[in-house]
């Protein structure tokens, strides 16, 4: 079974200092058949003015991934972090049982545009924690790169969460096949480009959603970046 969250289908705000798109229900925006797929709760795609930014604001019992598509954002946090994410960079914060952070635009001239994911834990209460780790595309050309899991072997952050992650950045005409375990689930969400999944054709901004599928084939007829989600 696939289903398509179309682009244009998503919440929309506009601050003037913050363009934002939302996969799902948050903040002002709230669609009770878009509350979240699985244990994803946030996909939001953010366009932040320069210099502009979240001020201070806590968080818990949320596994919090950043990804900046263009431009560069800031981070500091009360676990006495500070770091500037670029594209090519993963960050991870899992709030558990509490954390304040601030993010800004880094560019006080230019607009920094990211994707914020929120995934909900495997339990309460865990320990905060910080992860910053680069995956350069020349690891993530034509083919999924794994960036988080709950069991990380190599270089990939952990998550605390029965979810896999992957990173995909397509040539245009490139195809790359996810093969999906008995059971389980996948998120696809589309960073940029355009091109389809099993058969179903997606852009810019689209969500795909897939369930009872045994893989998952991407073909990008565009130059695309996916994020793909595995999920129980």
């Amino acid at each position: 079974m696939i289903a398509l969250r179309p682009s244009e289908a998503r919440g929309h705000l506009n601050f003037g200092w913050l363009d934002t798109h939302h996969s799902f229900s948050f903040g002002q925006y709230h669609d009770p058949a878009f509350m979240g797929f699985r244990s994803l709760r946030v996909i939001n795609e953010d366009r932040i003015a320069g210099g502009a930014g979240f001020p201070t604001h806590p968080h818990r019992d949320m596994e919090i991934m950043t990804l900046v598509l263009d431009g560069a954002l800031a981070h500091k946090d009360s676990m006495g972090n500070g770091a500037t994410i670029r594209p090519d960079e993963v960050q991870v914060m899992s709030a558990g049982t509490g954390v304040q952070h601030s993010e800004f635009n880094a560019d006080a001239a230019k607009p920094a545009h990211i994707l914020q994911i929120w995934m909900l834990p495997d339990r309460a209460g865990i320990t905060p924690r910080y992860d910053q780790q680069a995956y350069p595309r020349s690891e993530r050309l034509n083919r999924l790169k794994l960036v988080l899991t709950p069991d990380p072997a190599g270089d990939e952050i952990k998550l605390n969460q029965d979810a896999r992650i992957h990173l995909g950045a397509l040539e245009a005409g490139a195809a790359v096949t996810h093969t999906v375990p008995e059971g389980r689930h996948v998120w696809v969400q589309v960073a940029r480009g355009t091109g389809t999944a099993n058969g179903e054709a997606f852009r810019d901004g689209d969500g795909i959603a897939l369930s009872f599928e045994t893989a998952v084939t991407i073909a990008a007829e565009t130059d695309t970046d996916i994020v793909l989600f595995d999920m129980a």
